[in-house]
C-alpha cells in the first residue's frame, strides 16, 4: 500500500531521534516577485504554496540523530510547488552539502520531486549541476550518500539526488522514474515507473516499508560512518578440515551440496549486515552475488561474495561497485570466492560479461583499502580470479581453485573421461597444491 503523502517535516520526525532535529541557516537570495522569468503569477504561486505547507521553499535540510547516527537529512515538501528544483532549493541544498563536509556527516536525501520548476526556466534546470557538483565533492570526501525515494521521485531530483547517492532506498508504491506521470508515452506501462521496477532493474537497493525506515537508515548510517576494521580477517572454515588427497576429491568436495555456502559463511562472520543490489546498470545478480556491509567484531566490513553458481556480468559490476564505494570510505574488504566461473550463455556476452570481469580485475587492482579473500568452494578460472586479493588470498579445505575445469580441461586436451581424475591432479588444484604454487596464503582451520 502506498504511503501517505507525508510533509517533510513529518519525515523527519518519523526518522530523527527525539528533539535532536536542528535546521540549516540558508542564504538569502533577492530576487524580483515573479522570480528570474518574471513569470507572471510565479510569486502570487509561491505565496500560496508557503500559506498551505508553512515553508518557503520546497525543501528543508537540518541535522539530526537516526537511531542514534548524526546526519544531514535534506527533506522535499512536495506540497510546495510539487518539491521541485528553483534557485532558492538549490542555494539550500549546496549549503547543506557544505555544511555536512565541514562536519564530517553523511547526507540523506530524502526525495520527493517532480522534478525542476518550470518557472525559473533553465536557470531551475542548472541547479541540477549544482547539486550534482555537491555530490561528487561529498563523495570524493569520502561521505556516504544514502538516499530515500518517496512518492513521487521524478525527473532531475532522480536523477541527481536519488539515482547520484551509494545507498538507494525507497517507500513502496512509490513513482521512481525520469519521466513523470505528465510527460511520459501515454502507452507506457506504469509498472516500469515504481520503486519495485527500479529495485528489479538493478537502479535501487532496496523497499523498505514506512515502519522499518528507521531502524533501516540508522544501520546503514551505523555501518557507514562507524569505525571501520583496519583489515578484514579471515573467516574459519566451516566445512571439512581434512585436506583433499587427490585433485578430483577436491573438485568432488567444493562441488558437495551440503557444503556451507557464502550466506553461512556471512552469516557467522558478521553480527549484522546490511546489502546493496544491482550494478546501476539495469542487471542483478541476487542468486550469484551477495554484496553489502556488516558488523564483525564491532567494526565495519565490506563483503562480496558469490554464491556458488555462474556469476552473471551484473554480478561482477555490482561487486565492483561495492569495492569503489568501500575504498571512498576506507572501508577493508572481504570476499568469498565460490563459482563454477562466469556465465557464459548469449545473454551474458550480450550484457557484456568480458567487459564486467575486467571492471572487477580493475577495481581489487586499484583499491586503497586491503581486501582478503577467502576461496570457500569452487575456484573456476578468471570468472573467480577476478574477485580474489592478489596475495591475499586464502582457501577452506574443502575448495579448488582451477584454470579451467577438470572436465573441459580433458575435453580441450581430447583425452576420454576416464582421464578426467588423472587431469585434475595435473592441475594441482588442491587447496595444498595452490599454496605451495604461491597461489594462496594458506590454508584456513575451523
Amino acid at each position: 500500500m502506498t504511503e501517505r503523502r507525508l510533509s517533510a517535516r513529518e519525515v523527519i520526525t518519523r526518522l530523527a531521534d527525539d528533539s535532536t532535529f536542528t535546521e540549516l541557516p540558508h542564504p538569502q537570495r533577492q530576487s524580483g516577485p515573479d522570480g528570474p522569468l518574471s513569470w507572471q503569477g510565479y510569486g502570487a504561486s509561491r505565496a500560496r504554496a508557503a500559506a498551505r505547507t508553512g515553508e518557503e521553499e520546497s525543501v528543508v535540510c537540518g541535522t539530526a540523530s537516526v537511531a542514534g547516527t548524526r546526519a544531514v537529512l535534506l527533506a522535499f515538501e512536495f506540497g510546495f510547488l510539487g518539491g521541485s528544483l528553483g534557485e532558492r532549493t538549490g542555494d539550500r541544498l549546496e549549503a547543506a552539502y557544505a555544511y555536512a563536509r565541514a562536519h564530517r556527516l553523511p547526507v540523506v536525501p530524502l526525495v520527493a520531486t517532480g522534478g525542476s520548476r518550470m518557472q525559473e526556466g533553465m536557470v531551475a534546470l542548472t541547479q541540477l549541476q549544482r547539486v550534482a557538483r555537491q555530490s561528487a565533492l561529498t563523495r570524493e570526501a569520502g561521505l556516504p550518500q544514502i538516499a530515500v525515494l518517496r512518492d513521487p521521485t521524478t525527473g532531475g531530483g532522480w536523477a541527481t539526488l536519488g539515482a547520484g547517492a551509494d545507498v538507494i532506498l525507497a517507500l513502496p508504491g512509490a513513482q521512481v522514474g525520469f519521466a513523470g506521470s505528465r510527460v511520459r508515452p501515454a502507452d507506457a506501462d506504469p509498472a516500469a515507473y515504481t520503486a519495485d521496477a527500479q529495485v528489479a532493474a538493478g537502479a535501487a537497493d532496496a523497499v523498505v516499508r514506512p515502519e522499518e525506515l528507521r531502524n533501516v537508515l540508522g544501520r546503514w548510517l551505523r555501518l557507514l560512518a562507524g569505525p571501520p576494521a583496519q583489515e578484514a580477517t579471515v573467516p574459519r572454515a566451516l566445512g571439512a578440515h581434512d585436506l583433499p588427497a587427490t585433485g578430483w576429491d577436491a573438485a568432488r568436495r567444493a562441488r558437495a551440496p551440503q557444503r556451507p555456502r557464502a550466506a553461512a559463511y556471512l552469516d557467522a562472520y558478521f553480527s549484522h549486515r546490511v546489502r546493496i543490489s544491482g550494478d546501476r546498470c539495469g542487471g542483478v545478480d541476487t542468486d550469484g552475488m551477495l554484496c553489502g556491509f556488516g558488523a564483525h567484531e564491532g567494526h565495519t566490513v565490506a563483503y562480496a561474495a558469490q554464491t556458488g553458481t555462474a556469476t552473471r556480468p551484473a554480478g561482477y559490476r555490482t561487486a565492483a561497485r561495492l569495492i569503489r564505494f568501500a575504498d571512498r570510505l576506507d572501508i577493508p574488504v572481504l570476499t568469498l570466492v565460490d563459482t563454477p566461473g562466469a556465465a557464459n550463455d548469449a545473454d551474458a556476452e550480450r550484457q557484456g560479461v568480458g567487459a564486467s570481469i575486467a571492471d572487477l580485475f580493475g577495481a581489487v587492482a586499484a583499491a586503497r583499502v586491503p581486501i582478503t579473500t577467502l576461496l570457500i568452494g569452487e575456484g573456476g578460472s578468471g570468472g573467480a580470479l577476478a574477485l580474489a586479493a592478489p596475495g591475499n588470498t586464502w582457501a577452506t579445505p574443502d575448495s579448488y581453485f582451477s584454470v579451467i575445469a577438470p572436465e573441459l580441461a580433458a575435453a580441450i586436451l581430447k583425452r576420454g573421461p576416464q582421464e578426467v581424475e588423472a587431469t585434475a591432479d595435473q592441475l594441482r588444484i588442491r587447496p595444498q597444491d595452490l599454496v605451495e604454487l604461491g597461489v594462496i596464503r594458506g590454508v584456513v582451520e575451523g
